[in-house]
């Protein structure tokens, strides 16, 4: 279900980008171009989640 989600709020949040970017730089919405670089940020979202550890450092657990 999380990458499900997501998914879902990267395509809305990149398909935003990209109409307000191509309505500011005066050129025409490109949907495929959004659609390909929502695919690519949900991985490197799940790349980069995979990445960091849940545990917490020994030095947080020392300050509680």
């Amino acid at each position: 279900m999380q990458y499900i989600v997501t998914f879902i709020w990267s395509f809305l949040l990149v398909s935003m980008l990209n109409y307000v970017v191509s309505a500011v730089m005066g050129v025409p919405f490109d949907f495929q171009t959004g659609a390909i670089l929502s695919v690519v940020f949900s991985v490197l979202i799940f790349v980069i989640g995979a990445i960091i550890p849940n545990e917490p450092t020994p030095e947080a657990a020392d300050h509680h």
